[in-house]
C-alpha cells in the first residue's frame, strides 16, 4: 500500500509547479518603444511576418517616429533584410506633432542620393513623391512589399499606390537599413541590434 502525500507535501509540490510555470518563457504580445506599441506579427501578401525590431527616428534631437521592421523570419543582417525577395513591411508610427510632405520627400531624396545611380528608379521615386502628404502625431505610414506586385505605400491603412519592382523595394529598404541609413539608431533598432 502506497503512502499518501501529506497536505504539506501537496502544498509544497503545488508551489514548486507554480514557480516552474513562472520560469517558463512567455511569448511577447507586442513591441513597445517611446510609447508606441506594435504587434508581434503582421500579414503582408497573405504571409505572416514577425516584428524583427523597432527603432526611433530622430532628427535635430527631435523624436519623429518609431519604425518597425516585419520579416518572414528575424535577422540582424541588413543585407538579408534588404536583399531577400519576400513579403516584408516597414511601419512608421509618427510621434512628432507634424511632418510635412516636403519633409518626407526630402528624407527620401537624401537617402536616394546615397544609393548611387538610381536613374532607372527616377519615375518611381517621382510617383512616391506625388503620394506623400503631411502626417501628424498618431499617423501610421507603411511600406508593404509583395514579390511580383511591388511596394505599396499606405497612410493609416489607406493605400496611396504601388511601386513595381524588387529593385525599388531594395532601394527603399537600403534608405532605412543600408550602410548610410537615414538614422543609425532607427536601423539598429529595426535590426534588433
Amino acid at each position: 500500500m502506497s503512502a499518501r502525500p501529506s497536505p504539506v507535501s501537496r502544498l509544497a509540490l503545488a508551489a514548486l509547479l507554480g514557480l516552474a510555470a513562472l520560469a517558463l518563457p512567455t511569448p511577447a504580445l507586442a513591441g513597445e518603444l517611446a510609447g508606441v506599441t506594435m504587434a508581434d506579427t503582421a500579414t503582408v501578401g497573405g504571409q505572416a511576418l514577425l516584428l524583427n525590431g523597432m527603432g526611433l527616428r530622430e532628427k535635430y534631437t527631435l523624436d519623429i517616429y518609431v519604425g518597425g521592421l516585419y520579416l518572414p523570419s528575424r535577422t540582424t543582417s541588413s543585407s538579408t533584410a534588404i536583399q531577400q525577395d519576400v513579403p516584408k513591411r516597414i511601419t512608421m508610427h509618427f510621434i512628432y506633432k507634424e511632418v510635412t510632405a516636403a519633409q518626407m520627400a526630402e528624407t527620401f531624396h537624401e537617402g536616394r542620393a546615397k544609393l548611387g545611380d538610381t536613374t532607372a528608379l527616377e519615375a518611381r521615386f517621382a510617383k512616391l513623391d506625388g503620394w506623400l502628404s503631411d502626417v501628424h502625431k498618431g499617423d501610421v505610414v507603411t511600406l508593404d512589399y509583395v514579390p511580383g506586385k511591388g511596394t505599396t505605400l499606405s497612410y493609416n491603412g489607406t493605400e496611396r499606390g504601388t511601386l513595381e519592382g524588387a529593385d525599388m523595394m531594395r532601394a527603399l529598404w537600403t534608405i532605412y537599413l543600408g550602410p548610410s541609413p537615414a538614422s543609425k539608431s532607427l536601423k539598429e533598432g529595426m535590426l534588433g541590434l
